[in-house]
């Protein structure tokens, strides 16, 4: 399946059934508003699971010496953030927007730890 990619303050994010906000199809409770940076492919996707459906293959891990590069985007208002700075939020810095507390406990799915 080939869902197009949605545009989140001008920034692609892709994904399954991805809304404005970058909820897919595997998550999408209110709180689910992130995309992450995958480092293989330097796309923004709302899940490991999206990757793996779209592409074939599990993203590859946003390396810690790339730290100072934006990693996660808000979905709510589109500011980038440095994968330990999102790792330490709860909620966007910028608007607020509460994260979902539940993707921290994944994050080696994402992040080098």
């Amino acid at each position: 399946m080939a869902d197009r990619p949605v545009l989140v303050a001008g920034i692609q994010v892709f994904g399954v059934e991805v809304d404005t906000q970058t909820r897919c199809r595997h998550y999408h409770q209110l709180v689910d508003v992130i995309a992450i940076r995958c480092a293989c492919c330097e796309r923004y996707y709302p899940c490991f699971q999206c990757h793996q459906e779209l592409t074939g293959r599990a993203p590859q891990v946003w390396p810690a010496a790339r730290d100072e590069e934006p990693a996660v985007l808000c979905g709510v208002c589109g500011n980038q953030l440095r994968a330990s700075d999102y790792l330490q939020a709860h909620s966007c810095p910028e608007c607020q927007a509460l994260f979902n507390p539940g993707c921290k406990v994944h994050r080696e799915l994402y992040f080098e730890l």
